[in-house]
């Protein structure tokens, strides 16, 4: 059957690797080019798949202001609503089946699906043009793969989701076209098998630099981790409250009985992959002091910054980008322009929540607060030396070639925070000074402290300030500037290898937690690469967490530090383990938007270092999913809406 391009044209968009599809769009009619003529030209196929490919997710900005904020490591300007940050208000409980969400992920990813079946079905080889057999054979699996991933996705954020694994004609009956919900772990079983299969196909790796964020067997290993890790989670394994919620057979969506055995299998993908990665050159992302020591400041920095073929071997699965200019790269750029303090030519409104500045360790590895009171005052762990009063009275000098405290690369240490910095930011471990911009930061480009003080340079009252007290620092590249329209490159990393440690560490303390010895060693990787003390009993070491529930809150505190402000990952953490009600519904803290002076002391008004509300935010047992939007029940009445929605 001969099909014309014009019927495709809703699925074929512009291409992430070549700049080429919109040229081709454009130089045929579409009552001339066909499905035959795309698949026998190189160009075009190859353009066809780049389109199959560009719905990955790009980590920066865009996911940011619709899905990472919905956790608790992001705070934007509430200002920004009006230019359709939804996240802030679905963050205040703003969500019901008639909400967009711009994520558009039920929108986005079945138009790409089936884009890459019709590819699956239509490819070929072609010698003239250097199309060869094992080309063919890659391209179909990636094809699978980016199926199975897109699918992945939907299911872990909608829970209950109609599985089409053929290609259906525009002619199909009704019931063909409309199904409805798969149980979830069918879904996830199907996803699973494809994983497995498609890993066997793909090479570990490419040798051809071109080829830089096609599928590799790595990546689809990663994948299979992280969602069995998700799907033997709390949220999806033996929950109750998801019991009778059925699709339009009958069938349960959800399997409400625990299976300990999906730990087991969890734990199993983990270490596959961490095996499968070491074998393959990947290992974390190391920087070095003079003396051989870890930098752990310039390490955890410039782990997402530095490209895989810099030596940045941590990156399991980087999504592709034209380099320069390119849609990656224009992310990143409006990434790091919100995020930059407004006084220095930046948006200036991307912060990041107290909340996560209150979960980094100190220097010494302790944790410094261990939770809050019921007005919102945080319980201080009094063993860590964290304190909320006063000033530093000197700068606090590290090893580390680290610049952006005033230091100089031509020096064996460097300060990390100077004189007269706010006792709560001194004494914290590296990775909190590389994720978290604050008042009184130095600032490189601009040669200055930062000011955000009310009717200050850098401070209100416009909305493109912070509106609790800080901003996000954490990928923010140090030499981006908005001013003079400089834009480094950095790559978008979807999944490392840092993630995949502390993934397996989580489902071996739920699996095996007996076997402390292989939990504490990838724990501890981490930690070491943090520059922060392990856990053991040697001289400055923190003790060992003394069973499986001590342990899971060890991890989960390290995921949170380690892990903080990448793509989804907080988000899906917070459901998954249901804690959603207890973490996000509550009012949130800053410090003081109002203050215009350089003071802690709570009876002053004007006083900057002071906590107070920032924003009452909702979360109910219905937010643990994204609610199908209406007007996809009102196309497909197969569908069933989730509870509480």
């Amino acid at each position: 059957m001969k099909y014309n391009i014009l019927t495709y044209l809703l699925i074929v968009i512009l291409p992430v690797f070549t700049g080429a599809c919109s040229d081709y769009l454009d130089k045929s009619p579409d009552d001339e080019l066909t499905l035959e003529m795309v698949f026998r030209d190189k160009t075009r196929t190859e353009d066809w798949l780049a389109g199959v490919y560009s719905k990955i997710p790009n980590p920066y900005l865009e996911k940011v202001k619709h899905v990472d904020a919905l956790a608790d490591d992001y705070s934007p300007s509430k200002g920004w609503e009006t230019y359709g940050w939804d996240c802030i208000s679905k963050a205040q409980g703003n969500w019901s089946s008639s909400s967009s969400w711009g994520a558009g992920y039920w929108g986005d990813f079945p138009p790409k699906i089936r884009a890459a079946y019709i590819f699956i079905n239509n490819v070929k080889a072609n010698p003239q043009q250097l199309v060869t057999e094992q080309e063919v054979t890659y391209m179909k699996a990636e094809c699978r793969f980016l199926i199975a991933y897109y699918y992945y996705i939907m299911v872990t954020n909608y829970g209950a989701i109609p599985l089409q694994t053929w290609l259906s004609d525009f002619d199909s009956s009704s019931e063909e076209l409309m199904i409805g919900q798969t149980p979830f772990d069918e879904v996830i079983a199907w996803i699973d098998n494809e994983l497995q299969e498609v890993a066997k196909i793909l090479p570990p790796y490419y040798t051809d630099s071109r080829k830089y964020g096609r599928v590799t067997s790595v990546m689809c290993m990663a994948v299979r981790a992280r969602m069995l890790l998700f799907a033997a989670s709390p949220l999806v394994n033996g929950n109750p409250y998801y019991k009778g919620y059925e699709n339009n057979k009958g069938v349960e969506i959800f399997n409400t009985t625990r299976d300990d055995q999906k730990w087991v299998k969890a734990t199993t993908a983990c270490k596959e992959l961490i095996d499968f990665a070491h074998a393959n050159g990947h290992q974390l992302y190391y920087e070095y002091n003079d003396d051989g020591s870890i930098d752990p400041f310039l390490s955890y920095q410039n782990m997402s910054f530095k490209r895989y073929d810099e030596g940045n071997k941590e990156i399991l699965f980087g999504r592709p980008s034209t380099g320069e200019g390119g849609s990656n790269n224009n992310e990143s750029y409006d990434y790091d322009k919100h995020a930059q303090p407004r006084g220095t030519g930046g948006n200036g409104g991307l912060g990041v929540s107290q909340e996560l500045v209150d979960a980094f360790f100190m220097a010494n590895g302790q944790s410094p607060i261990t939770g809050y009171n019921g007005d919102g005052s945080p319980i201080i762990n009094s063993a860590s030396g964290y304190s909320e009063s006063g000033f530093s009275e000197a700068n606090d000098v590290r090893k580390t070639k680290w610049i952006e405290s005033k230091g100089d690369i031509a020096n064996v240490v460097n300060p990390v925070t100077l004189e007269g910095t706010y006792n709560m930011y001194c004494n914290r471990e590296p990775r909190f000074y590389v994720s978290v911009l604050y008042n009184g930061s130095w600032f490189r480009r601009d040669n200055r402290e930062t000011k955000f003080y009310m009717n200050d340079v850098d401070g209100g009252p416009t909305h493109d300030a912070p509106q609790n007290g800080y901003l996000v620092r954490k990928r923010v590249h140090p030499n981006h500037d908005p001013r003079n329209n400089i834009r480094p490159y950095r790559p978008g990393i979807l999944y490392r290898l840092g993630e995949a440690y502390l993934n397996y560490a989580e489902a071996l303390n739920e699996s095996n937690p007996a076997n402390r010895a292989e939990i504490l060693l990838y724990l501890n990787k981490i930690r070491e690469r943090g520059g922060i003390p392990i856990y053991g009993g040697g001289v400055g070491e923190i003790p060992v967490p003394a069973n499986q529930d001590d342990m899971r809150e060890a991890i989960r505190r390290e995921r949170r530090v380690e892990l903080n402000c990448e793509f989804s990952i907080r988000y899906d953490d917070l459901r998954r383990w249901m804690i959603g009600e207890s973490t996000l519904n509550r009012t949130f803290y800053g410090m003081n938007y109002e203050g215009t002076e350089k003071s802690d002391d709570k009876s002053n008004s004007k006083a900057f270092f002071t906590r107070k509300p920032y924003l009452k935010r909702v979360f109910t047992k219905k937010n643990y999913w994204a609610p199908i939007h209406q007007n996809q029940i009102d196309k497909n009445p197969n569908l069933r809406q989730l509870p509480g929605f």
